[in-house]
């Protein structure tokens, strides 16, 4: 007999959806459907469990736990109060809800949220004579609320923290990418393993982190805890060869054509100190060095960099001289490699004066961007 099949909601930064679709389909995932800022799919419960463990995009994973239509505030109540909370998690297990809303014709969002954590301690208190208690920082179990304009849908976290924070990066610098943007420019990208992979403004070194971990074949959950563990349905008997089997297909920690520069020995401090917290010390080469003086470390391959795009004032005049710099440096010390360049500032990439071959949309938080592609052939055209 074939299981129940769940729903589920992936999401994840803007402009990774269909990315994102592709790596569900991949693990196993049907009826995928992306959409803005996250993948709708369905699946035997345990995806959730390979979902979290594999998923380099994903930021959570969300199970469907029901939802219609509403009017008002109460409606909303009474519809949290039907489903059966104290079959989904312990009355021991701390809680928070969350809520998004699209176009909502409701008074205050807050009391809205209010009204459905009164909802679920309802419930348990007529089931078990307890209620359970609000933790907002740590929670044990989330819950997340989506509204349209009529429609409410309630759903569980089975994720738990952010999947992009994969429990190896000890240093952030001033302006980190979240893990799973990251990983997202490296699939945009192409690169392939064994193929040289380079960032030369490397920072804290997460680009360089995602490239190796697909490298070494390493699921970027196998170092962390999951939502799922905490509720009810949580079956560490299918749970745990799952993760065994992901870490069993780990390769050993070679040294790897992969290769780090920066200028600032403190960006290049913390790098070392994640890539020896990560265990990926022996992978990726790292040297000091800035970027418009370094040769390339090979004769081909894919450099993937998030450089300075200038939020404080005084910065522009900078980035203004610093940007054709970059643009000399790529035609004349990385011909056949190709190069990606994420940027919130879509005049700054115009200084480089090469042709952008794609333009790919991202968001890095709410922060509008382009991944820039640009091809360094011998002869490429100048603007």
């Amino acid at each position: 007999m074939s299981k129940k099949l769940e729903q589920f909601f992936a999401t994840c930064p803007r402009g990774l959806e269909a990315l994102l679709g592709e790596e569900l389909r991949e693990l196993g995932a049907q009826a995928i459907a992306p959409t803005y800022g996250g993948v709708a799919f369905s699946g035997e419960y345990e995806l959730c469990y390979r979902a979290n463990l594999h998923s380099r995009l994903a930021s959570r994973v969300l199970l469907r736990v029901g939802g219609g239509e509403y009017r008002d505030e109460e409606d909303i109540y009474h519809g949290a109060l039907s489903f059966d909370w104290p079959t989904m998690f312990s009355v021991d297990k701390t809680i928070v809800v969350k809520m998004t809303a699209q176009k909502a014709p409701l008074k205050s969002l807050e009391f809205t949220t209010l009204r459905i954590k009164d909802a679920i301690c309802d419930r348990f208190r007529e089931a078990t004579g307890e209620r359970p208690n609000v933790d907002i920082r740590e929670p044990d179990v989330r819950i997340h609320v989506f509204l349209t304009a009529t429609e409410c849908t309630l759903y569980l976290d089975t994720s738990g923290q952010s999947l992009f924070k994969r429990g190896l990066r000890k240093q952030a610098g001033a302006a980190p990418l979240n893990e799973n943007l990251a990983a997202g420019m490296v699939k945009l990208s192409g690169w392939q393993p064994g193929t040289p992979f380079f960032d030369p403004m490397c920072g804290s070194a997460t680009i360089l982190m995602e490239a190796a971990q697909v490298a070494l074949n390493i699921a970027p959950g196998s170092h962390r805890d999951f939502g799922f563990e905490k509720l009810t349905r949580f079956d560490p008997k299918v749970w745990l060869p799952i993760k065994q089997a992901a870490i069993d297909a780990q390769l050993p920690a070679t040294l790897q054509p992969i290769f780090g520069r920066d200028m600032f020995g403190d960006s290049l401090r913390d790098a070392q100190v994640n890539l020896e917290a990560a265990g990926l010390a022996g992978v990726i080469q790292l040297k000091q060095g800035n970027v418009i003086e370094v040769p390339a470390p090979a004769d081909h391959g894919v450099i993937v960099t998030n450089p300075p795009y200038g939020i404080r004032i005084g910065e522009q005049s900078e980035l203004a001289e610093f940007y054709p710099q970059l643009g000399n440096w790529l035609k004349q010390k990385c011909t056949g490699w190709n190069a990606y360049i994420l940027s919130a500032d879509m005049n700054l990439p115009k200084l480089i004066r090469l042709n952008a071959t794609k333009r790919t949309p991202l968001f890095n938080g709410a922060l509008e961007c382009r991944l820039f592609e640009y091809k360094i052939v011998a002869g490429s055209a100048r603007k």
